[in-house]
C-alpha cells in the first residue's frame, strides 16, 4: 500500500519556505520515485557580491592567465574556485 504523503503548506515568503524545508524531510511530502529530471536553461543563479583583497602580483598573474584564455579575469577566478571546491 502506498504511503500517504503530507500536503505541502502554503508559505507567506521564500524565507518561510526555506526555514520549513531546512527542518522537514521532503520525502514526507513528495514521492521522489516519480520525479523526473528537468532542464531549466534560463534559470539565473543567485549571486552575492564579495570583496576580495589579493596581492597585486597575484592579480596580475590571474589577469595574464585570463587574457591567454580570452576571458574576463573575474570569470576565470570563479571557474578556478568552483573547480577547487568540486575537486575530491
Amino acid at each position: 500500500m502506498p504511503r500517504k504523503l503530507k500536503s505541502i503548506p502554503r508559505f507567506r515568503s521564500e524565507e518561510e519556505e526555506r526555514q520549513f524545508w531546512e527542518t522537514h524531510d521532503s520525502s514526507d511530502y513528495v514521492d521522489w520515485s516519480k520525479a523526473e529530471r528537468v532542464r531549466l536553461p534560463n534559470l539565473k543563479p543567485s549571486t552575492s557580491s564579495i570583496s576580495l583583497r589579493l596581492p597585486v602580483t597575484l592579480l596580475e598573474r590571474i589577469k595574464v592567465a585570463a587574457n591567454k584564455r580570452d576571458m574576463p579575469y573575474q570569470s576565470l577566478i570563479k571557474a578556478w574556485l568552483a573547480e577547487k571546491v568540486d575537486a575530491k
